[in-house]
């Protein structure tokens, strides 16, 4: 257990402005000391610093939230060597213990010592790059596919002729014809406003697209970089592969492959009763990833024979067909 291990355990609730910390002695599982220190790098050092002078000796840092408010800390932590441990959100033990940011951070201590292995922080780097091009190449797909579902609905209700002159067009026909209208010569003011935002509409798709193809590249140039394997993989393209790569981050933090499962929510769960031996889909985990795998699996079994001829055997076996995709999970 990770208690054999250290003295001392430096708890963190981090907020926006604040972060609240608790430093609890390992062997009689108190809190020796409570501080809030400011969420900037001045704070940061003087963390480090209540640290040395309250938890001497073997000591670790659990930091509730490292990929959000906490990002800042730990990677000042880790950069001047000290051990961070990633904690889960501890709702369900604020609901029956009560609430404050002093609280919070005992428990992040607390629970980190209850773990055999605790998580450590995803890596920063090109990691966190990826990440961040992902979450902006998402934003960009969806606001595309909102200005398209608004420049379909408008359409429906365009006044004629021009509802007639736009139904046949093709989608990139339609854009340019839209991007390159002069909706100024109209004399009817509700073809004038209706061929405007009609434009406006366009132009953002537009925009949109080229944006989502930009960091599309760049998501698949780091791609290529950090795990070049997963792209020879049948079914994996670049953001399909960056995915995963998000969720695995680096050497060492998955345990094992039974870990990387869990972690993926595709590790078997018992459902069995009476003399019905059956395992069910798992609900936790990170669902990215497991939305990933999943369209791994559609790709594959539409294309890959093995994948095929292994779903096929499952179902003969006597699985459904939800079983057999769990087991072309794991």
């Amino acid at each position: 257990m990770l208690a054999d291990q250290l003295d001392y355990v430096i708890g963190v609730d981090p907020h926006r402005d604040r972060h609240a910390v608790a430093v609890v002695e390992v062997r009689t599982g108190v809190a020796v000391f409570e501080a809030s220190v400011a969420a900037d790098s001045g704070g940061y050092a003087e963390a480090v610093r209540l640290a040395d002078q309250h938890a001497p000796g073997r000591r670790a840092f659990a930091v509730e939230g490292t990929g959000s408010f906490g990002a800042g800390l730990s990677r000042f932590l880790t950069e001047n060597g000290e051990q961070v441990f990633e904690v889960s959100q501890l709702r369900r033990e604020r609901r029956s213990g009560g609430k404050t940011d002093a609280l919070d951070a005992v428990r992040a201590a607390r629970s980190a010592l209850a773990q055999k292995r605790p998580a450590t922080p995803r890596s920063a780097g090109e990691r966190e790059a990826l990440r961040a091009l992902i979450a902006a190449r998402e934003g960009a797909v969806t606001a595309r596919t909102a200005a398209l579902c608004q420049l379909r609905d408008l359409l429906v209700t365009t006044p004629e002729p021009l509802r007639s002159e736009l139904r046949p067009l093709t989608r990139a026909r339609l854009l340019s014809r839209l991007c390159a209208a002069r909706p100024d010569r109209r004399q009817d003011p509700e073809l004038r406003g209706t061929q405007l935002a009609l434009k406006a509409l366009a132009r953002r798709v537009q925009q949109l697209t080229t944006e989502q193809r930009e960091l599309g590249s760049e998501i698949e140039r780091l791609t290529r970089k950090l795990a070049p394997q997963l792209l020879d993989q049948p079914g994996i393209g670049p953001l399909l592969a960056a995915q995963v790569l998000l969720a695995w981050s680096h050497q060492g933090r998955i345990a094992s492959e039974a870990a990387f499962a869990r972690l993926a929510g595709t590790a078997p769960i018992p459902a069995s009763s009476g003399q019905t031996i059956r395992y069910r889909l798992d609900r936790s985990g990170d669902r990215r990833l497991n939305r990933t795998l999943h369209q791994i699996i559609v790709t594959r079994h539409r294309t890959h024979r093995p994948t095929i001829d292994y779903i096929n055997r499952r179902i003969q076996e006597g699985k459904g067909r939800r079983e057999a995709t769990r087991c072309l999970k794991r």
